[in-house]
């Protein structure tokens, strides 16, 4: 049986991991503000299928494969920011473009590009690594246990960054119909993946030394 009395402590913890910004968060807001409500949660979907991918990975005892090989974590970190980079470039081109043109980036197959910015987020899986086995508890069976706080961890971060990408998908909705406005709207989303793009190289480098 598994130990649901670890909960509240995990979930605090989770909270401490997801508050300050990621890859995830960002793709919601840039995609938010981008695309609208409804591709934010699609967008939100896809970053829970491949949390959920990672779920999978830490119960069948890939994370230990990760952990033996760290050089693999640093080589997806990188191909993260390339991904974030790529976006960027992207959305300027798409907020240069007319604002009815269905060709925009950012919200094209959103729940594709949230499972891709959700799997080449290493932290993901650093942390059900890290802190996964910290909560076992007295469960019986390892593998259930995991498996549970990993779909909590899942719930949440689909709640709390869903909640975020919706919110930032109100002001898309309510500046579509102005040019200048969509294109200010794309221009902070692309900023978004830039910056974030720029702190991950910057961490990655400074890892390697």
């Amino acid at each position: 049986m598994v130990d649901v009395t670890v909960l509240p402590g995990f979930a605090a913890v989770i909270l401490l991991f997801l508050v300050p910004p990621g890859p995830d968060m960002a793709y919601m807001l840039a995609v938010g503000l981008a695309g609208g409500r409804g591709a934010a949660v699609k967008a939100i979907l896809g970053i829970g299928t491949g949390m959920a991918v990672y779920v999978v990975a830490v119960v069948v005892g890939i994370g230990r494969f990760a952990q033996a090989y760290p050089l693999l974590l640093d080589a997806v970190k990188v191909l993260g920011a390339i991904y974030l980079l790529w976006l960027a470039y992207t959305t300027v081109r798409s907020a240069r473009r007319s604002p009815h043109s269905s060709s925009d980036v950012t919200a094209a197959r959103p729940y594709a590009r949230g499972v891709l910015v959700s799997l080449t987020n290493p932290k993901v899986i650093l942390f059900f690594i890290a802190v996964l086995p910290q909560f076992m508890g007295s469960a019986e069976q390892a593998e259930l246990q995991l498996a549970m706080l990993g779909a909590v961890n899942v719930g949440m971060e689909v709640l709390l960054y869903g909640a975020i990408g919706v919110g930032a998908g109100a002001f898309h909705t309510r500046y579509s119909e102005s040019h200048r406005a969509g294109a200010v709207l794309h221009y902070i989303a692309a900023a978004v993946y830039l910056a974030l793009a720029v702190a991950i190289l910057a961490e990655a480098m400074i890892a390697s030394r």
